[in-house]
């Protein structure tokens, strides 16, 4: 665990308006409205420098405890496989920057340009992916307003026709949600992984002490995968007594349901899915509850 992240990547977005960068104190001396407040980030490493640098802007004091990692598939053969029939599929549909960053890594390699896949029709799952594909050269035919894959099912529905080929690169044990509306609507889908999740343990005493010191203020999920790897450093019981007055603070709907399954309230969710939007509604949070003694706020009453 450490103070800080490495290596920075834009967030996957939400529902909701275009986001703005979260306002900053405009005087010298003036009090910024994260002063004093420790937040963790449970991203991986690779991703979170952007939530970092947003939460320190704002005067947070950030503990990096990246619970997940992000790696490549056991096999690169079954996206090879689909890179070398990419004429066949009609459509490609990204869900996610890592899976253009793991898809542009695989093209790298075999030395091959984007240009074959910016002949397909794209969707993406948001406009950070979106951004993601555009640095590539490709631009993304379809962008749902609301980003995660039931917006970008209600979008497709009406564009995807029946036995169309779609390509779709992304994590290994993902939600089959995507998959089984396109399949309803007589597509041929074929999803091939790209890149594995995989938890991570090695800060879990190091966390643990943060937390039993009474100094952490919130703790942050940006996926489903860094909620349920968090709750599962620990006990139920540990978990009750540790998070006992901190702020849950989770990205959207799906991460808070998951973080419930272990008996986490989500207290701050913002209404549009991104990293900034969390900032923001972390800051308005903060803003209106009392600064205690101890930073901490009151428990929660059952």
């Amino acid at each position: 665990m450490a103070y800080g992240a490495d290596n920075g990547e834009r967030a996957k977005r939400g529902n909701g308006a275009a986001g703005r960068s979260p306002g900053r104190a405009t005087g010298a001396t003036a009090m910024r409205p994260l002063q004093g407040r420790t937040i963790v980030i449970t991203r991986a490493a690779a991703q979170a420098q952007r939530f970092v640098d947003l939460l320190e802007a704002e005067g947070a004091r950030v503990l990096a405890a990246p619970t997940i990692v992000i790696e490549p598939p056991p096999s690169w053969e079954p996206l090879d496989a689909a890179l070398n029939s990419i004429d066949t599929f009609p459509w490609v549909i990204f869900t996610s920057v890592n899976g253009v960053a793991m898809v542009d890594r695989r093209l790298t390699a075999r030395r091959h340009a984007w240009a074959a896949i910016g002949r397909r029709r794209v969707a993406a799952i948001g406009p950070a992916t979106a951004e993601a594909l555009a640095e590539h050269g490709v631009r993304a035919d379809v962008v749902p307003g609301e980003y995660r894959a039931e917006g970008l099912v209600a979008r497709l529905r009406h564009e995807v026709r029946p036995g169309d080929r779609v390509l779709l690169p992304r994590a290994a044990q993902t939600r089959d949600v995507l998959v089984a509306e396109l399949r309803k609507v007589g597509a041929d889908v074929v999803e091939v992984p790209v890149y594995v999740t995989r938890k991570v343990e090695r800060d879990a005493g190091r966390l643990r002490d943060a937390l039993s010191s009474r100094s952490v203020h919130a703790v942050t999920f940006t996926s489903s995968s860094t909620a349920r790897n968090f709750s599962e450093l620990f006990s139920d019981d540990e978990r009750r007594a540790l998070l006992s007055g901190v702020t849950v603070a989770s990205i959207g709907p799906i991460t808070a349901a998951t973080a419930a399954e272990y008996g986490l309230v989500t207290d701050v969710m913002p209404g549009e899915y991104t990293i900034p939007a969390l900032t923001r509604a972390l800051v308005d949070y903060f803003r209106a509850q009392p600064r205690l003694a101890t930073g901490r706020r009151p428990k929660r009453s059952a």
